[in-house]
C-alpha cells in the first residue's frame, strides 16, 4: 500500500476513492491465507464503508475536506473507542463498560478525517516486547511466514496491519519500545514521539511515568503525519530531511551492542557504512553511563512498580486470568521499596543529563533498533520462562533507552528486500521530535536497499 501523502492525493484527484481504498483494507483482513483474524480482534466494516461513502459524496460534491480525509487507520486495542470496551488484549476486561467517549488521540484522527477499521491485537496489558498473546493467538511477522516469527510487541497487531495493506497506518503506545519492535520485526516504520506532547488520557496505562503514543506506518513521512493529528495538528507536516552532508550521527556501542545476532551486525554497519559514503558524518558516541541501566532497572524498574500500582485489585481478584508471563512481569511490584522507586527517579534525571551533554552537536544517536531477529512463535510454546524472559529483554533492552531518556525515537528498515527484518534507530532528546523526524527521512532514503 501507498503511504498517506499519495493516498491522498488519489483520493483529491479522483484517481481513488475511500470506498475503493477501504475494500482494499477490508480485502487484505478478510483474506483466509493472510494474518487478519489474528491481527485485529474487532473489524468495523460496516461503520468503514458508511463513512468511506460519506466522505466520497461530500468530495465529489467539491467540498473541502481535511488533507487525509478518507483514509484508514488501525487503533491498538489500548485506546478507548466510544461506544466500544477496551480490553488491552486481555479477557479481564471484557467486561467492563463500553468507553463513553473516544481517547483524545483517537477523536483526533477522526477530525482529521480518518476511518477506524477497527480494534488490533497486542500483548496483553502492553507488558512485553515480543507480541505473543495467550489469549487471541499471535499475528505472525511478514518474515518467513510460513515458519511464523514473532511480531514483536506490545503493538504487534498494528503493526501486522500496516505491513500487510490492511491499514495504511496504525495507533501503537511505546512504553518501551512497543511502536519499534514490531516496525524493525515486520519492517515498516515506527515512531516514539516525546510522551509529553501527546495525550494519554482515554488509554490503558502500563507506566505513567514511561508511556507515549506514536504511529507505525509505511514510511517516516506517513509518521510524521499521524504523529501531527496525535499532537493536535492537521498532519499537513515539514517534508524537508536534513541535507545529508549536514547530518550528524552519534554511533552509540555501550550496552546497546552486546549480544547482537551476526545477521543484525551486518545489517547494522552496512547502513552505517552507507549513510557515511553518502557524506553523513557517522562518529563514535561513547555513552559509559548506559551500561548503569541493567543494574538500575534490577527490580523491574519504574514500569513495574507502575503497572502494579494499577493492577493490584485485579490481580488479587482474577489473577489466575492473566497470561501468567505478562502476571509474573507485574507482580514483583508489589515488593518495590519507595526509597527503591524513589531511587530509579534520581538515576533517570542524572541519565537524561547524561544524554543532553553526549548529544551536542548531534542529530541523533543512532544504534540497532533490536539486537536479534524476530524469534519463532513456537519457540515460546514450552512455557520455558527463563527463555521467555531472555528474548524479551533483548527486543526491549535497546529501544528502552530512549523512553528512560524520556526522548524521542523512531525505527526504520535496514535490511534490504528479501532479507531478514532489521530496523535501524535514530533516538533524541525530549522535544527533538521534528528536528529527529527530519533526520530519520533522510537516513531511510539511504539504508535497506
Amino acid at each position: 500500500m501507498k503511504p498517506l501523502r499519495a493516498l491522498a492525493a488519489r483520493l483529491a484527484d479522483g484517481s481513488l476513492t475511500s470506498r475503493q481504498l477501504v475494500e482494499q483494507c477490508l480485502a487484505a483482513i478478510e483474506d483466509p491465507a493472510g494474518e487478519g483474524s489474528r491481527a485485529f480482534l474487532r473489524v468495523e466494516a460496516d461503520r468503514a464503508r458508511a463513512i468511506a461513502d460519506g466522505y466520497d459524496t461530500i468530495r465529489a460534491g467539491g467540498a473541502v475536506l481535511p488533507p487525509f480525509a478518507g483514509l484508514p487507520v488501525a487503533i491498538k486495542d489500548l485506546a478507548d473507542v466510544a461506544g466500544e470496551v477496551t480490553t488491552a488484549g486481555s479477557t479481564v476486561l471484557a467486561d467492563r463498560a463500553p468507553a463513553v467517549a473516544d481517547a483524545p488521540v483517537v477523536a483526533r484522527l477522526r477530525a482529521a478525517g480518518f476511518i477506524i477499521m477497527g480494534r488490533t491485537n497486542m500483548t496483553e496489558f502492553a507488558y512485553s516486547g515480543l507480541g505473543l498473546n495467550a489469549h487471541h493467538d499471535t499475528p505472525r511477522s511478514p518474515w518467513n511466514r510460513e515458519v511464523g516469527h514473532i511480531p514483536g510487541g506490545s503493538s504487534s497487531g498494528t503493526a501486522v496491519a500496516v505491513a500487510d495493506g490492511m491499514a495504511p497506518v496504525g495507533l501503537g503506545t511505546d512504553t518501551g519500545g512497543s511502536c519499534r519492535i514490531p516496525a524493525a520485526f515486520c519492517g515498516i516504520v515506527g515512531f516514539k514521539p516525546t510522551a509529553r506532547r501527546i495525550p494519554l488520557d482515554g488509554v490503558v496505562p502500563l507506566s505513567f511515568s514511561l508511556d507515549s503514543i506514536g504511529p507505525l506506518g509505511r514510511s517516516v513521512d506517513c509518521c510524521a503525519i499521524v504523529d501531527d493529528v496525535f499532537a493536535g495538528g492537521s498532519g499537513l507536516v515539514d517534508e524537508r530531511a536534513i541535507p545529508v552532508d549536514r547530518l550528524r550521527l552519534g554511533a552509540l556501542s555501550d550496552l546497546v551492542l552486546d549480544d547482537m545476532d551476526d545477521t543484525v551486525a551486518d545489517s547494522y554497519h552496512r547502513a552505517l557504512s552507507a549513510l557515511s559514503a553518502a557524506g553523513a558524518t557517522v562518529i563514535d558516541a561513547p555513552f559509559p553511563e548506559l551500561d548503569d541501566l541493567p543494574h538500575i532497572n534490577r527490580q523491574g524498574g519504574l514500569a513495574t512498580a507502575e503497572a502494579y500500582a494499577w493492577h493490584r485489585e485485579l490481580l488479587a481478584s482474577r489473577g489466575d486470568e492473566y497470561d501468567q508471563r505478562v502476571r509474573t512481569r507485574i507482580e514483583p511490584g508489589r515488593d518495590m521499596s519507595a526509597a527503591h522507586y524513589i531511587e530509579v527517579l534520581q538515576h533517570r534525571r542524572r541519565l537524561i543529563a547524561a544524554a543532553a551533554e553526549r548529544s551536542v552537536g548531534l542529530d541523533a544517536f543512532v544504534l540497532p533498533t533490536v539486537a536479534i531477529l524476530p524469534p519463532t512463535v513456537g519457540g515460546f510454546d514450552d512455557g520455558d520462562r527463563d527463555h521467555y524472559s531472555k528474548q524479551n529483554l533483548l527486543c526491549l533492552r535497546n529501544t528502552s533507552v530512549g523512553n528512560f531518556l524520556d526522548g524521542c525515537a523512531i525505527s526504520v528498515p535496514a535490511s534490504a528486500p528479501g532479507e531478514p527484518p532489521v530496523g535501524l534507530m535514530l533516538m533524541g532528546g525530549p522535544m527533538a521530535d521534528h528536528r529527529l523526524l527530519a533526520a530519520a527521512r533522510t537516513v531511510a532514503g539511504l539504508v535497506g536497499r
